[in-house]
């Protein structure tokens, strides 16, 4: 199926994905990150980058989840795309860190199910695809 907006370039809308990883082989990242960079592409989702935890932390807050959080200050950005909210974390960090992305205003976006947790009910935007840097933090 070829994206809706083959014929016109249209900015947006930015996603960010998020990855929690620790003690993973390097072929999950691989097979996580491609499956991130697909399923963007096939609902016309512009990637900026994947944030890569690699720590087993106990607090909501992590290098990696700092800089998430950053760069949804952005403008434009649209939300955050998950493998599974369980990359997230257990579920008391989980919890607190769904809340501080979806009180950041920006959606958060599970791929697995195709759920989408929104702060509005705005309908969704697509846009064209684009390659995703990766940032890999290890704290």
């Amino acid at each position: 199926m070829d994206p809706l907006t083959e014929h016109r370039t249209v900015n947006g809308p930015i996603v960010y994905g998020f990855l929690r990883l620790p003690q993973t082989a390097a072929a999950r990242q691989t097979a996580l990150t491609g499956a991130l960079v697909e399923y963007c592409h096939s609902h016309e989702l512009v990637l900026g980058a994947i944030f890569i935890e690699r720590d087993s932390t106990t607090t909501a807050s992590s290098t990696a989840f700092t800089g998430l959080l950053d760069v949804l200050d952005l403008p434009d950005v649209y939300g955050v795309v998950l493998p599974a909210a369980s990359h997230l974390g257990p579920k008391p960090i989980a919890a607190e860190r769904r809340l501080q992305i979806t009180g950041s205003g920006v959606r958060l976006i599970l791929a697995r199910g195709s759920r989408t947790i929104r702060r509005t009910s705005d309908r969704c935007r697509r846009s064209t695809p684009s390659s995703a840097p990766t940032v890999d933090t290890e704290t």
